[in-house]
């Protein structure tokens, strides 16, 4: 018979000792890494978030356009001739801050109800008080534009009207302006000029005597 050898149970202790830790170092190994990796990543999150609070953007500011409702419009001059009649309308900034206009501006006749009248609104003209450069206007707090308005009171049929629908050039808001007897005849025919500055002298000159 062939002898049986035993190990001594005190070394297969020991072996088995050993296995356990150096699985245990391997397991410890791999999270250490994932760590550090995460914490690394965090930091580059929260650098480009403050870099993007801190970053600031200007850029020019805007003048608005001029709104019916921060003006104040009215009939400033009125006179005629031979049949063609012709008024100024004023525009006034009311505001408090600055708006641009530029062009012609919307017509429409109404009756003392505000029934919309016949009108036919033709830009410009030959007339000098018609035939004015377009350019563009702005209006500081206080300060007025005005735009010339022609038609004949002769030649039928024609529109009474008791006031002017005014459309501001370049927007659709509008007002109505009371006017005296605006007699538009040829189916209610009216020549408008463009907008001009109170600065603009040679327009200036064209506009109808003021009211008494």
């Amino acid at each position: 018979m062939h002898a049986v050898r035993f190990r001594p149970l005190a070394a297969i202790r020991i072996t088995a000792a050993v296995g356990v830790v150096l699985l245990l170092a391997g397991c410890s190994t791999s999270p250490a890494k994932s760590s550090r990796s995460t914490s690394t990543s965090q930091s580059n999150s929260t650098s480009t978030s403050q870099a993007k609070v801190s970053t600031t953007t200007t850029g020019p500011v805007s003048i608005s356009t001029c709104q019916p409702s921060g003006l104040r419009i009215g009939v400033s001059g009125s006179g005629g001739a031979a049949g063609t009649i012709e008024l100024t309308f004023s525009l006034t900034n009311i505001t408090s801050v600055s708006c641009t206009m530029q062009g012609y501006p919307g017509m429409l006749l109404l009756d003392a109800s505000g029934v919309a009248l016949p009108t036919t609104v033709l830009r410009g003209g030959s007339l000098s008080f018609e035939n004015i450069a377009v350019t563009a206007v702005s209006l500081s707090p206080g300060e007025s534009a005005y735009f010339n308005l022609g038609y004949s009171d002769v030649t039928g049929p024609c529109s009474m009207a008791s006031q002017v629908e005014i459309t501001l050039p370049n927007d659709t808001a509008h007002a109505a302006v009371p006017v005296t007897s605006l007699q538009a005849c040829d189916n209610g025919t009216l020549t408008v000029s463009p907008v001009f500055a109170s600065s603009n002298a040679a327009a200036t000159e064209t506009t109808a005597p003021p009211l008494s």
